[in-house]
């Protein structure tokens, strides 16, 4: 009597558990990538804002050290941005440290960016 070839009911589940394993791994890869895209997108338009202060800022004359806040519509929402204007070390230049948040309550800014410029 010949024995019928195939898989065993066994093999069959052991094979059924390695692919969702992998099919799980799969899609928590995937959600990692697609919320990983959505923090870059939103960090770059908060480095836009900051950048667009900066730009701002460099077409004053005679700019002071101290504070400033402010808010810009980009990207079809309002950041709230704060400018701390203080000596460079050296003395020849100003430093500038602009946080640029979500809203104006928020305590922890999206993107903290530093730029130079002479007084």
């Amino acid at each position: 009597m010949r024995r019928a070839g195939g898989f065993t009911l066994l093999e069959v589940l052991v094979a059924l558990v390695i692919v969702a394993v992998a099919v799980a791994a799969l899609g928590r890869a995937g959600s990692q990538v697609l919320d990983s895209q959505a923090e870059l997108e939103e960090r770059t338009w908060a480095l836009w804002v900051a950048d667009n202060a900066l730009a701002e800022l460099r077409l004053e004359a005679g700019v002071s050290p101290g504070q400033r806040r402010g808010s810009a519509d980009m990207g079809g929402r309002t950041w709230y941005w704060e400018m701390l204007i203080q000596p460079a070390p050296g003395g020849d230049m100003l430093r500038v440290d602009v946080a640029v948040h979500h809203d104006r309550q928020d305590d922890s800014p999206v993107i903290l960016h530093t730029g130079f410029l002479a007084p």
